[in-house]
């Protein structure tokens, strides 16, 4: 049976996938090259309009690139992944938005656009950049465990969840890997599981 720091290394599992790694690094890679690109257009073509359009585009889609790539690569919930995808569609219709109105209704015009524009792809950014944080809060807390664990304890083709302190986490694996004491989680109803017989204890 697996030890209790093998089965909490499950939740690790996407981060270990070749696959998903490359998709996510694929991607944040792009989306830093756009920007870059973005910032030489500006630099070497200052007075031009159509790479300053074209500067607006790059950058505006190399951004929600990146954070896509972050929520690819670590293991996120699916609320969070399609909570980037929702800023990343609302930073895209903002990179739209700006496309249509640069420069003929961007500003000093009576119909400038700049205002919504720059409204909705901020807004897009801060959905964005709101569950990508809370991506990397989870991964820490799992990575590091604080107050509660919470544990499923499988026994007998039944499974019950059962949280416990940090400390006594700590003495549990520390109980584990010495190899001569097993494991003992306190179930809600007050008895002990052991990890004789059928019982597993997963994170």
């Amino acid at each position: 049976m697996p030890s209790l720091d093998e089965t909490y290394d499950r939740r690790w599992e996407g981060l270990q996938e070749p696959q998903r790694v490359g998709v996510g690094m694929v991607l944040a890679g792009i989306g830093a090259l756009a920007v870059l690109v973005a910032m030489g257009l500006v630099a070497f073509r200052p007075e031009s309009t159509g790479a300053k359009q074209a500067a607006g585009v790059a950058a505006g889609l190399g951004v929600p690139a990146m954070l896509l790539g972050i929520v690819v690569v670590l293991p996120a919930s699916r609320r969070d992944r399609l909570g980037v995808l929702a800023g990343a569609g609302l930073t895209a219709l903002g990179v739209a938005l700006f496309w249509y109105a640069y420069p003929g209704n961007w500003t000093r015009t009576a119909d400038s656009m700049a205002f919504e524009t720059l409204g909705v792809y901020a807004v897009g950014c801060a959905v964005g950049l709101w569950f990508v944080f809370s991506t990397l809060a989870s991964t820490r807390l799992r990575n590091v465990p604080q107050g509660t664990v919470e544990l499923e304890v499988v026994r007998d083709d039944e499974t019950r969840t059962v949280e416990v302190s940090r400390d006594r986490y700590r003495e549990i694996v520390g109980d584990g890997e010495g190899g001569e004491t097993e494991p003992r989680i306190e179930s809600p109803d007050g008895s002990d599981d052991d990890r004789g017989g059928n019982t597993m204890e997963r994170l």
